[in-house]
Parts: structure tokens; sequence; C-alpha cells
């Protein structure tokens, strides 16, 4: 069992959670995640690593409430704990693997949509603590989505941007973005981009004609985390990569973003169920005519 040493609920439906898990804490790098079970018959829930202390064996989780398990994930109170707690799992940033000293020559940018924010966090944390400073575009809805902005401001030149205006700058994090390059002087050769797939798709429109080399970091649908499953196959190219082996992270300029959206909308219906199961009780009786029978 993995016991929860922290929660806390950082906006609405926004949860963050210090999870004691050594052996993950012990090997994990930035860019790679974990996949949670809550209990014996849980689903198993792919999350993306926000922090990580080596020393106390903790592993900082961020998740939202969207489905029947993040909202039983969302009732775990401190001294509750996970059944299972699997990972490092996915290939590291790429940039842990570069030359230091070649990596400082570079100019990057991180752009951090709503929950992606927290991916993006140990990303900057590790730069900053090899010498390296960042900018990050944090997007968020309205002022009271915005999370993690003073962990992200004591490690990066931060820019937070509202799309109602409600704080920061107002407008997309693609506006702030070509301000910054075309209007402020920014010059980027690398910029990094997570968040909810949309966002994604429209960030790399953007550096696409800016000609700046962008990465992003793909949540599709995942079930074993191991590559056998397939679930979370995309077309990166002329080539179909898995997100759970052959990523998370992957050139932007290449995934096919229509192609992943149109699949992660094949289990909404199975979701949908889980969900009202969850909220009015198990009431299915077969044989209703409108979905099959099924039982």
């Amino acid at each position: 069992m993995y016991k929860v040493l922290k929660a806390e609920t950082l906006a609405a439906k926004i949860h963050l959670m210090v999870v004691h898990a050594p052996r993950v804490a012990s090997h994990c790098l930035p860019g790679q995640f974990i996949i949670a079970k809550l209990d014996e018959k849980g689903e198993r829930i792919p999350l993306t690593i926000c922090d990580y202390d080596r020393e106390a064996g903790t592993i900082t989780i961020v998740f939202q409430e969207i489905g029947a398990s993040t909202i039983k994930m969302a009732a775990l109170k401190e001294g509750d704990a996970f059944r299972d707690f699997v990972g490092p799992l996915g290939c590291p940033s790429e940039f842990v693997h570069e030359d230091i000293e070649e990596l400082k020559k570079k100019k990057m940018v991180f752009v951090a949509g709503g929950v992606g924010t927290a991916p993006v966090y140990p990303q900057v944390k590790w730069l900053h603590e090899h010498g390296i400073t960042a900018d990050v575009i944090l997007g968020s809805k309205t002022k009271d989505m915005v999370i993690l902005e003073k962990e992200l401001a004591s490690v990066s030149n931060l820019y937070v941007t509202t799309d109602d205006g409600s704080y920061g700058r107002s407008g997309m994090v693609t506006k702030t973005l070509e301000d910054l390059v075309t209007n402020e002087g920014k010059q980027y050769d690398v910029c990094v981009a997570i968040g909810p797939m949309i966002m994604m798709k429209f960030v790399c429109l953007l550096t696409k004609k800016l000609g700046i080399h962008t990465i992003v970091s793909m949540n599709p649908i995942m079930v074993d985390g191991t590559g056998m499953c397939g679930a979370c196959r995309l077309q990166v190219g002329d080539e179909i990569k898995f997100a759970c082996v052959d990523g998370p992270e992957f050139d932007g300029h290449l995934v096919d973003f229509d192609q992943a959206m149109k699949r992660s909308q094949m289990y909404k219906t199975q979701e949908g169920r889980a969900l009202l199961k969850l909220q009015e009780g198990d009431t299915h009786h077969g044989g209703c005519g409108q979905c099959g029978g099924d039982k």
C-alpha cells in the first residue's frame, strides 16, 4: 500500500497529493508518469509526476476530477492509501540526457495549460537546478483555476494568462506566445507544450509558423502502460507510436492531433456509465433496449 502523506485542493476539482512511494521516487526523472490504482477492482489511472523527493521517498501528483475513478480518488485523505502506484513509466524528457553546457545555449519556453501545469513544474525545476531558467506561459480559463503559480515563479520566468482576462494577461496561451516572440523580441529554440490536446494542437500550428521546434506531452487513454494493449497509439509522422513506452513526449509538429482527439472520444460512453453508477448506484437491470441489454 502507498500512503497519502498530504492531500489538498488546488482549485475547483483539481487536487494535489503527496504519496509515499520510495522506489518510484528513487528512479523517476522529469517527463515520466505513474499509474495508480485505488483498490483491487479499481481502474488504472495514469498521472504525470508533478514533483519528487528522493530523500523523503515521495511523489507528488496533481489530478482533476473527470470521471468516476478520479472522483473517488479525490476523496482520499491523509493517511489513506493507494493499492498500486506503479512507475516511473514512459521516457524522461529529452533534455535531461543532453550536455548541460549545450543546453544552456538554448532558449526554452514551456506552455502549460490547466492541469498540464503539473508536469511542466518538475521540468523547469530540473532546469533551474542545473543553472537554466526557462520562460513559462501558464494558461488557465479563469483566475480561480490557476495552479502552482508560486512554485513555477520560483524556478522560471513566469507569464500567467487567463482566457477571460481575470488575471495576468488576457487571452489564450497562443496569444501570449505570439506576443512574446513578435512584439517583445523573445527568441526561442525549443517550445514544450503540455495541456489539453486542442491547446497543444494550436500551439504547434503557431510554433510551426514561427519556426520553433516543439515538444508535446501526450495523454491519451492508457490501460496497461507497457505498450501491450495499444490503447494509447498515436500517429507521429509516418509512424505509429505508443504514448506509454515511446513517449509521453513527441515532436509536436509530427503528431496527428485530429486523430488523437477522435480516438479519445471512443471511451466517453463507458466513462459516462461508470460516472452514473457512482452517482446513482448500479441500477442497470439489463434488457432495457437502449444499450443492448448489457449487464
